[in-house]
C-alpha cells in the first residue's frame, strides 16, 4: 500500500491529465509555486493559492508531488538544474582559460540577476536550514557538478601558466556565487541606503564587470 500522500504503483487518478497535457499541467504547477514560494517562503505559500492559479485541484497538486514540502523541494531543484544547465551551455570548452573564466563568472552573475526568484529560494531554504534539499538525493550531484566545471577552467588556466596553483576550487565556487547572490539579495535596502539602483541595465553591467575582474585578479599568476 502507499504511503499517505504518496502514488502507489500503477495507481491512476480519474482526473489525471495525460500524456503532453500532464507535462504541461505540472510544468505550469511549478512555474505558479515557483512565484508563490519565492514571494511568501515556504510557510505562507499557500498550496490552495497555487491550485487556483494554474486552474487545478489541491489534490492534484498531491498527485504529482506528495505535499507542500515535495512541492517546495521540487521548485528548489528545478532552480539548481537551470542553473547547472547554464553553465554547462556556456561551451568553454571552446574558449582559453581566462575568457572561459570570464564567461563563466559572468554567467554566473547574469543568471542570478535575472532570476530573483531563485536567489529568494535559496535564502528560504536557509532559513530551514537547508532542511528540504537534505532530503533529495541530488545535492551532492549538484555540488560536484558545479565543481567539476569550475575546476576544469581553472585547471587547464594552470596548467596554462595563466592562473597561479594551490586556489580551492570550492572556496573560489563561493567567492563567485557570494559576489553575485549579494547584488540580488541585498539589492533592496544597498539601494535605498546609497540610493543607488542596483538594477538598472548599466549597473548591473558595471557590477558584473567588477565581479569578473576581481575574480581575474585572484586567479592570475603573477
Amino acid at each position: 500500500m502507499a504511503r499517505p500522500g504518496t502514488r502507489g504503483r500503477g495507481q491512476k487518478t480519474s482526473d489525471e491529465p495525460a500524456g503532453s497535457a500532464a507535462d504541461r499541467a505540472r510544468a505550469d504547477i511549478l512555474e505558479v509555486a515557483t512565484a508563490e514560494f519565492a514571494e511568501h517562503g515556504f510557510a505562507g505559500a499557500r498550496v490552495d493559492e497555487i491550485a487556483a492559479k494554474t486552474q487545478t485541484s489541491k489534490r492534484m497538486i498531491y498527485y504529482y508531488f506528495r505535499d507542500k514540502e515535495g512541492l517546495f523541494t521540487t521548485v528548489l531543484e528545478q532552480g539548481y538544474r537551470q542553473m547547472r544547465a547554464l553553465e554547462r551551455g556556456l561551451d568553454i570548452d571552446k574558449l582559453d582559460p581566462e575568457n572561459a573564466m570570464r564567461a563563466l563568472v559572468a554567467g554566473t552573475f547574469e543568471y542570478q540577476a535575472a532570476h530573483e526568484r531563485f536567489v529568494r529560494l535559496v535564502v528560504v531554504e536557509n532559513i530551514h536550514r537547508g532542511a528540504h534539499l537534505e532530503n533529495t538525493d541530488i545535492a551532492g550531484s549538484l555540488g560536484s557538478g558545479a565543481l567539476q566545471t569550475l575546476g576544469g577552467v581553472y585547471e587547464r588556466g594552470v596548467a596554462a601558466g595563466v592562473f597561479r596553483p594551490g586556489i580551492s576550487i570550492l572556496h573560489l565556487h563561493m567567492t563567485i556565487s557570494a559576489l553575485s547572490f549579494f547584488n540580488v539579495s541585498n539589492y533592496a535596502t544597498f539601494s535605498l541606503i546609497f540610493n543607488h539602483d542596483m538594477r538598472s541595465p548599466a549597473a548591473l553591467a558595471e557590477r558584473r564587470d567588477i565581479v569578473v575582474e576581481t575574480v581575474l585578479r585572484y586567479l592570475r599568476n603573477p
